[in-house]
């Protein structure tokens, strides 16, 4: 009997520690998730504080990046608008050249030697009514003619078309004009050949280079237009 009560509480004992042994493990297990746990969380919060800086990085490299290219384009912009500005004024003193040193001096005697008694020239005319205005390069006149001679470095079919919406304009604005035989002809550095065509069509007379000299390209069929 005593060795059965004595079995008994022997194997309570044991069970007892084995209950303490599980819960000591139990325990142990949570905390050891729970130093995982947070392991995992300083790691997951050190990776989103690494991951910030190097967007934020990333994000001042690429402005860095951004500003320096802007800054590149606007220096290469204000460089090409120099460039062209340069090639602009080139281009106004070759035209004021082309029309000072061989246009204006020859204008007079080109229309003489087609029949046209003109005598006077002027440069530069121009008039502001209300909202019609005009600019007129070169003037050649005599007392029943008038011929407005537009000049440009190189005559497209536009400048023809401005050129005789011009004609078409000068007597309603130069009424003292009124009695004359208004002629038009246009001059160029350089005239396609399709454009001399096309102005010589429009009734124009064109004034172009031969060699170093200016000279009326029409031929002696050309019926010059009046307005």
């Amino acid at each position: 009997m005593v060795t059965t009560v004595d079995g008994v509480w022997k194997l309570l004992g044991e069970l007892i520690e084995s209950q303490k042994e599980t819960d000591r493990k139990f325990q142990e297990t949570e905390r050891l998730l729970r130093e995982q746990s947070q392991a995992t969380e300083r790691l997951l919060r050190e990776q989103a504080q690494e991951t910030e800086r190097l967007l934020y990085e990333q994000s001042q490299a690429t402005e860095r990046f951004l500003r320096k290219q802007a800054q590149a384009t606007d220096r290469l912009l204000r460089e090409e608008s120099k460039r062209v500005n340069n090639q602009l004024g080139q281009l106004g003193n070759r035209l004021r050249q082309f029309v000072e040193s061989q246009v204006r001096p020859a204008a007079v005697k080109l229309f003489q030697e087609k029949e046209i008694a003109v005598k006077e020239i002027a440069s530069n005319i121009s008039i502001q009514t209300g909202k019609e205005g005009l600019e007129i390069d070169l003037l050649v006149i005599n007392s029943t003619d008038i011929i407005l001679i537009e000049a440009k470095s190189k005559v497209s079919e536009d400048d023809v078309n401005e050129h005789l919406e011009r004609l078409s304009k000068f007597k309603g604005l130069f009424p003292r004009y009124e009695s004359y035989r208004v002629l038009g002809a246009i001059a160029g550095m350089v005239i396609p050949l399709d454009v001399s065509r096309y102005a010589y069509r429009m009734g124009l007379f064109v004034i172009g280079q031969s060699g170093d000299n200016v000279v009326i390209l029409n031929d002696d069929k050309f019926i010059p237009r009046g307005w």
